[in-house]
């Protein structure tokens, strides 16, 4: 039989002392005696005592949780999201519940209900790609659910946001091809209808348009996973003679396509230069190593948790919303030496 969680009144009971003096003993209460305080609070130690959190959160009728609601949690940039929420969130008092929607809408729809239903104090969501109606987010608001959005947003939704500079971003990654020497670079895009791959494509047609390169739409494959760069590889392997660099939408998708082009009798970098965007563990040992752009998900992280802890704790103005963008960083390595032997 599992044993029952001591409480107050058990403590009490065993001290001979009232469980208000118990409660007021731990809470350090003025009124209590130096000599109470610590009887209750050695014998509470020894016991093992926790208050009860669930008596707690209805009293104060706040939870001291908060809910994650992310695409994948095995992808990198939401595994170090996360750590920067919960490094923060712990600092403060607070637990996190962690939902994984594998980019379906339904299940993200499910997630923030359960989350509502276990009265969370706050929410923090980057949305599925596969999500194109969005009164499960109004329905948040209507219930009085502080929420912040971070890497994919939702434009139609006035909330806090906090982001990675998708565009210069991607900017950075296409001109440093160009200064490679690429003139045909090759875009393996997202869907655009979520902010970040509209905004990486802009990004990267901007850098051609500044070096006086066209931005060829024939160029631009909609390709943004491993899988799906397998099931088009017909469509890579059949303009690849005509381009010699890639800019890949994340580091899945760009190591995938370097693979491809290399069991067709391409050389990367030597042939055609790649660069990513990411900076994930399998960039690093890519072969080559893969030149990517590293996006700042522990930064991102943290921000987007102190945004949500000011307006659980009545901080900020409930309508001031705030949006944080933090400017990604090029990490060179050997996939982008255009006509480099490796």
């Amino acid at each position: 039989m599992k044993s029952q969680p001591i409480t107050i009144k058990d403590i009490a009971r065993i001290l001979g002392i009232s469980p208000s003096t118990v409660s007021r003993a731990l809470k350090d209460h003025p009124d209590i005696s130096p000599k109470t305080k610590q009887l209750v609070q050695t014998f509470a130690e020894k016991v093992n005592y926790r208050p009860n959190a669930l008596a707690l959160s209805l009293r104060s009728s706040k939870t001291n949780t908060i809910g994650i609601v992310i695409p994948e949690i095995v992808h990198h940039f939401f595994s170090t999201v996360i750590s920067g929420i919960e490094d923060v969130a712990y600092g403060r008092g607070y637990n996190a519940i962690i939902c994984q929607t594998n980019e379906n809408y339904q299940r993200e729809v499910i997630d923030l209900q359960a989350l509502v239903d276990n009265r969370v104090d706050g929410i923090l969501i980057s949305m599925s790609k596969n999500t194109h109606e969005f009164a499960h987010f109004e329905n948040l608001k209507e219930n009085g659910v502080p929420v912040v959005f971070f890497d994919r947003i939702c434009e139609q939704i006035s909330s806090d946001r906090v982001i990675a500079d998708d565009f210069e971003g991607a900017r950075i990654a296409t001109r440093h091809l160009i200064d490679k020497g690429c003139k045909k670079i090759m875009h393996l895009a997202a869907p655009q209808h979520l902010l970040i791959g509209k905004n990486r494509k802009e990004g990267y047609c901007s850098a051609l348009k500044e070096h006086k390169l066209s931005c060829d739409d024939r160029l631009i494959v909609k390709c943004d996973t491993r899988e799906t760069v397998f099931a088009r590889a017909d469509d890579i392997i059949r303009l690849a003679p005509e381009v010699d660099g890639i800019f890949a939408v994340n580091d899945s998708t760009a190591i995938a396509a370097m693979q491809v082009l290399q069991r067709n009798g391409y050389s990367i970098p030597k042939d055609i230069a790649v660069v990513g965007f990411g900076d994930g563990p399998n960039a690093n040992i890519a072969y080559p190593p893969l030149t990517t752009v590293e996006q700042k998900g522990y930064d991102i992280g943290q921000a987007a948790m102190r945004l949500l802890i000011g307006h659980i704790e009545n901080n900020v103005d409930e309508e001031e919303y705030e949006t944080k963008i933090f400017t990604p960083e090029l990490v060179e390595r050997a996939s982008s030496q255009l006509g480099t032997e490796y």
